[in-house]
């Protein structure tokens, strides 16, 4: 993994606001329906600059409740809405844990859209806040990365968070204690409405 310097990580970006939200929910759940539906993926007219800013991003789909698939480019390649496009679909087919998405489990699924800071590299892991970061943690060709909401909705507290956080990159789940990288994101975390 590639990890951005550090002077990128002091960029500022900008807060997305609820409309901002709403629009990259319809593109991300209309590039799905239509990718799944074998379909080409609709165009759409983006006039927030906030959209187009180049913004690393994941997308995460739940079938009633538990996880159906999660990708993302944790750094800015593209401009935010781009990003949003391929993830909805990468979700949805190429996430190597689960089948493609089908067209049966579109109206049991919903969409959750993480917004990610820059990598800002840490020294003590004391300085990772549960629930407000996410973490990558690297070393070599391994690297591994969990965003903030995992933390949160496993109950976990930091020292669990970096264990899994670890084990997600390869390593040993006491990995974090000796000579590794690690980062330090948050994210703006919003979504449908959950079902089921």
């Amino acid at each position: 993994m590639n990890t951005p310097s550090d002077n990128n990580s002091s960029k500022a970006f900008s807060l997305l606001k609820e409309d901002e939200k709403k629009i990259l929910l319809k593109i991300a759940r209309e590039t799905i329906q239509s990718h799944v539906s074998g379909k080409r993926p609709p165009s759409f007219d983006i006039s927030s600059p906030v959209l187009k800013e180049k913004r690393g991003a994941f997308v995460t789909i739940h079938k009633r409740g538990m996880l159906r698939g999660c990708i993302g480019y944790i750094e800015a390649f593209k401009p935010l809405y781009e990003t949003i496009t391929e993830m909805a679909i990468a979700a949805a087919t190429q996430d190597p844990r689960f089948p493609p998405l089908s067209q049966e489990e579109i109206k049991d699924i919903d969409i959750e859209i993480s917004v990610l800071t820059p990598l800002a590299k840490i020294n003590n892991p004391e300085e990772i806040e549960v629930g407000k970061h996410g973490i990558v943690v690297s070393k070599g060709f391994y690297s591994g990365l969990l965003l903030p909401q995992v933390a949160t909705e496993y109950g976990w507290d930091r020292i669990t968070f970096l264990e899994h956080t670890c084990q997600k990159a390869g390593l040993s789940q006491n990995a974090w204690k000796g000579d590794v990288e690690i980062y330090i994101f948050s994210a703006d975390v919003f979504g449908e409405k959950k079902r089921g």
